[in-house]
């Protein structure tokens, strides 16, 4: 319900049948006094609706809009006006978790084709009914390495998403799995890196593009572990569109984040993670598996084929503690692979990856900035500045502008460019970049 009013008689009446004098003494019982605050909310006196709305409006007023330029995983791209309307039927946003198969088709369905298009993206057998997020993926997919080769050890590349990296690190904190890494080249896996007694390791993993903007080439890693271990790989869903897929690359798990996919960047989530690997490692998979079945009057009907949960086995057999799935998102991300199709996605992909190039070569050409790494990149690139990076991201948000420097750098930008940014915002970013 939107509104739950209670009045003063409604909140002593039902103080009297639990035997408390007031909410006070029934919150203290709770709450302990020390983590209870003293101040209170702090949110002004109690307001009409009316005078609510116009309060909202005030501070609204306020808010500074910025032409977005930051991405390091989450991207400001269009969504269709249909992906709002369509996931805002209340048949979908207030669905549970669907338990009988027989009242769940439509949401069995929608997931069944999420599964399905996410499958055609990665080049891979199967893909489950979503996860988390992006970073939940990855450490899911890692350890789900793991659990198939029964080895302790991981290789990890240094171009990583770092918040990926740090999820990761949590996941397996407890595991007494060895985590190792890979550095890079200017931007890039270190392809030449000895790998001492591979055949050690449960997996290898490589983001491309990677978190530099770069593309890697996971047909080549493919080649130089030679199925000594398993090569999971991570990426943006959407530059698959226009790049060899990972399972044609030789990938036997892909992972990444689904946010790009019909969903807003929602200052940090939520979001939907996504992973897909070879038919013969459905089993070690984490998360539930819908299938597509007949009845006993031949009707097509979907099911919960596979399913890791609690509820269903023992704890010590499941895979992971993963036991639901970013069900809303998935759905939104359907909607917008559906709308978009495959012609979609890949222009669009294309569209980034002129924009972004013509903004790169364009800031290179200006004194202060240079492209450290190679011009090999989808939608997002490094820049690197003499300039003082905080003292430049703050005067970039007095132009309107929305700039964020790389993981643990001083004097590096990691700028993303989508279809949403015109030649108009391009060039005012290059013209502030032009004065300092």
């Amino acid at each position: 319900m939107k509104y739950i009013p209670n009045t003063k008689n409604d909140l002593k009446d039902m103080l009297k049948i639990i035997g408390e004098k007031s909410t006070d003494n029934l919150i203290s019982k709770i709450i302990p006094d020390n983590l209870r605050p003293k101040k209170g909310l702090e949110i002004g006196d109690p307001l009409s609706e009316y005078d609510l709305l116009l309060d909202v409006e005030c501070l609204k007023k306020n808010n500074k809009k910025l032409i977005c330029f930051n991405g390091g995983g989450v991207y400001d791209h269009y969504i269709p006006s249909a992906v709002d309307f369509l996931s805002s039927r209340s048949e979908f946003y207030t669905s549970y978790t669907p338990y009988q198969a027989e009242v769940s088709q439509g949401t069995l369905q929608y997931l069944y084709e999420f599964q399905s298009m996410i499958s055609e993206l990665s080049g891979l057998d199967v893909s489950n009914a979503s996860l988390y997020d992006g970073a939940s993926a990855v450490a899911e997919a890692c350890s789900m390495a793991v659990n198939i080769t029964s080895k302790n050890k991981i290789l990890l590349s240094k171009t990583i998403n770092p918040n990926y990296l740090d999820v990761l690190k949590t996941y397996l904190s407890n595991r007494s799995i060895n985590v190792d890494f890979i550095h890079h080249d200017d931007g890039i896996t270190d392809l030449n890196h000895k790998i001492q007694n591979i055949e050690d390791y449960a997996c290898i993993a490589i983001q491309s593009p990677n978190y530099f903007g770069i593309i890697e080439d996971w047909s080549r890693w493919s080649e130089k572990i030679n199925d000594k271990c398993l090569l999971v790989s991570i990426s943006d869903p959407q530059s698959l569109s226009i790049l060899k897929s990972p399972g044609d690359s030789g990938a036997d798990i892909y992972c990444g984040e689904g946010q790009t996919l019909g969903n807003y960047m929602n200052f940090g989530g939520p979001f939907l993670g996504l992973l897909s690997s070879k038919l013969k490692y459905i089993r070690k998979m984490p998360g539930r598996l819908i299938g597509k079945t007949e009845d006993i009057e031949g009707k097509e009907g979907y099911v919960l084929t596979l399913q890791a949960r609690e509820q269903h086995i023992r704890r010590d057999k499941a895979n992971s503690n993963i036991c639901t799935n970013q069900s809303l998102l998935a759905l939104r991300a359907s909607i917008y692979m559906s709308l978009m199709g495959h012609k979609g996605l890949s222009k669009l992909s294309k569209v980034c990856f002129d924009k972004s190039h013509y903004a790169a070569k364009e800031i290179s050409k200006l004194s202060k900035f240079r492209l450290p790494y190679c011009n090999s990149f989808v939608k997002e690139f490094v820049v690197e500045t003499t300039i003082d990076i905080d003292d430049l991201i703050a005067n970039a948000v007095n132009e309107g502008i929305s700039l964020s420097k790389l993981n643990n750098s001083e004097n590096k930008l990691l700028i993303a460019v989508t279809e949403k940014r015109t030649r108009a915002e391009i060039d005012l970013l290059i013209s502030f970049l032009k004065k300092q």
